[in-house]
């Protein structure tokens, strides 16, 4: 078959551009549901692969108001998952401040009730402003991508410990669930001591699909050996050709192939009916932002205070640990490359928080979109409007269409899983094959 595109959107609060949501008639609020069931029919109507909501765990009114104000990523996509059919339901959680018991029983419940669209975002929470949430300090990089690899491993057994026949029902001879088709876990390791099984049979997917965003190599490595989907972070066309090879080179020493993992880098296109008006739709967003929202997300992103720079010279000489967040790294690279300002640097992290940003007519996203397809930087896009609804249905109308004349991307759903949208096998429990 003919290799086509991937679309995921993520659902970034009120739009993935720090101010979008002061363009007129955006969403201002992502606490209100009707406004989520309604992003959810676009994506849909759009042939979207999934819905991914992104979280964190502090509320930070100075930074980008998703960071504030949002619903609870499980509890909103179980509300989605009776008002949608097709599209795949992705949420964070953090493996840094949960516990894998928990967290396997409440995605197979997503997954049941979606009939088998949900995917787990696995991520070890780079930030530590949550941890006084917890009542504890933030571990550092190593320690937490040490347990997070334990934890998804815990998570997938758990998933596996209940055969696909397990439940017998059978009124006639009394007989519930076979005994012989369910199993303990018996985890005993560094961090967790998990005995298992969880209180809900197998999953409609047998386990639900697993995303992840790590760019560090240790994140690299997790993805690699666990990570069904990967949400990378990429300004330019041949350091996404780069991440996706070198990532795509690691599954064989797993037992996997290159298309066991898709690989989404993030895009956050703002269309215009001409790349002129493309241009001015941006700078007018560009226009509502305040310098000390950009300057406080640009020092959370960067991991230290750059208030004390000035604005108008290059980007100083910041020194980054090799275990600093992805985002840090792709935007410095950046600004060295094209020798940015602060000030400049700052407007970028204001329109997508630091992912690509693809300015330009139907034509131009779709060409430039195909181009990195075509090229192997990309499986597809994890796609970020800059604001709700009108920025969705932007793309959903103007762009899909061409890349669905050129082939390129799904006219209708063909499956009725999230794996069967990715092109991925219903894997068989470790137990029970």
């Amino acid at each position: 078959m003919k290799r086509q595109m991937h679309l995921g959107l993520f659902i970034l609060g009120t739009g993935s551009h720090v101010a979008g949501w002061r363009h007129p008639g955006a969403m201002t609020s992502f606490q209100d549901f009707d406004a989520v069931q309604e992003i959810a029919r676009i994506a849909e109507r759009g042939r979207f692969d999934l819905i991914f909501m992104g979280d964190n765990l502090y509320a930070d009114p100075g930074a980008h108001p998703s960071y504030t104000l949002r619903l609870e990523p499980l509890t909103m996509l179980a509300g989605l998952a009776v008002s949608t059919k097709h599209v795949g339901l992705g949420a964070t959680v953090s493996t840094t401040y949960n516990d894998p018991w928990t967290v396997a029983r409440a995605f197979a419940s997503l997954d049941h009730i979606s009939k088998g669209r949900a995917a787990w975002n696995a991520v070890t929470t780079a930030s530590g402003q949550g941890a006084g949430n917890f009542g504890t300090v933030h571990p550092d990089h190593g320690s937490r991508y040490e347990r997070a690899a334990e934890f998804v491993d815990v998570v997938k057994g758990l998933w596996d410990c209940w055969a696909d026949d397990a439940l017998v029902a059978d009124r006639a001879t009394g007989t519930y669930i076979d005994p012989t088709r369910l199993r303990a876990l018996d985890h005993d390791g560094t961090f967790f001591k998990v005995k298992g099984p969880i209180n809900i049979g197998r999953a409609p997917q047998g386990q639900p699909v697993v995303l992840q965003a790590g760019g560090s190599a240790p994140g690299q490595a997790l993805a690699a050996r666990t990570a069904d989907v990967v949400f990378s972070v990429v300004q330019d066309l041949d350091e996404s050709k780069a991440q996706y090879a070198n990532l795509k080179k690691r599954l064989p020493a797993f037992g996997r192939s290159p298309d066991d993992v898709t690989v989404l880098p993030g895009v956050m296109p703002v269309v215009g009916r001409t790349d002129k008006e493309a241009r001015e739709r941006l700078a007018e967003l560009q226009g509502y932002v305040t310098g000390s929202n950009a300057l406080q997300l640009l020092s959370d992103r960067l991991g230290q205070d750059i208030t004390r720079y000035e604005l108008d010279a290059p980007v100083p000489d910041i020194a980054l640990p090799d275990s600093s967040h992805g985002f840090a790294r792709v935007m410095l690279a950046k600004a060295r490359r094209e020798g940015l300002t602060l000030r400049e640097l700052y407007d970028l992290v204001a329109a997508a928080r630091g992912h690509w940003v693809l300015c330009g007519s139907p034509e131009t996203i779709a060409d430039t979109l195909q181009q990195w397809f075509n090229e192997r930087a990309a499986d597809g896009f994890n796609v970020m409007p800059p604001y709700f609804p009108e920025g969705f249905d932007d793309f959903v109308d103007l762009v899909i269409p061409i890349l669905q004349e050129r082939g390129l991307f799904r006219r209708e759903y063909e499956g009725t899983t999230l794996r069967d949208h990715l092109g991925l096998p219903r894997p068989p429990s470790r137990f029970f094959c």
